[in-house]
């Protein structure tokens, strides 16, 4: 599991937090039953107080997203995630906000922006094998 925080960013470093954990499960990186790190663990990585794990941690507990368990560990919810297409939209929302405010800073027409978009979606779309061809 992989995070990245921002400490110029404004936004409070339990919330990025939070907001990555959120996408990861949302995106299928993390999927339901497997383990977060342990807060300390979490925290020497991050570079963080662990304070800053352990909130973040309650509130994900709290919207139902992980399951605290006592001995065991924190683990992402087995009883189905909320984060469906509502929350995985709301995350794209937020980027593809992001992206408008940029492109016109930069004074990027939104013509530009959507042949971007497109150029990388061929871009980033995995190789299509032909089916009888045997490469050698």
């Amino acid at each position: 599991m992989e995070i990245r925080i921002a400490p110029d960013d404004g936004t409070p470093l339990y919330q990025q937090i939070v907001n990555q954990v959120k996408y990861l499960i949302a995106s299928g990186r993390l999927e339901p039953g497997e383990e977060l790190p342990p807060i300390r663990v979490m925290a020497e990585r991050l570079r963080v107080n662990p304070n800053t794990v352990a909130r973040a941690y309650r509130e994900l507990e709290v919207a139902r997203i992980v399951d605290k368990r006592r001995t065991t560990g924190t683990f992402v919810s087995e009883a189905g995630s909320p984060l469906k297409r509502e929350e995985r939209m709301k995350i794209l929302t937020g980027r593809a906000d992001a992206l408008l405010i940029e492109a016109r800073q930069m004074d990027v027409s939104m013509e530009e922006v959507i042949n971007l978009v497109r150029e990388r979606d061929e871009a980033l779309k995995p190789p299509v094998e032909d089916e009888g061809k045997v490469e050698r």
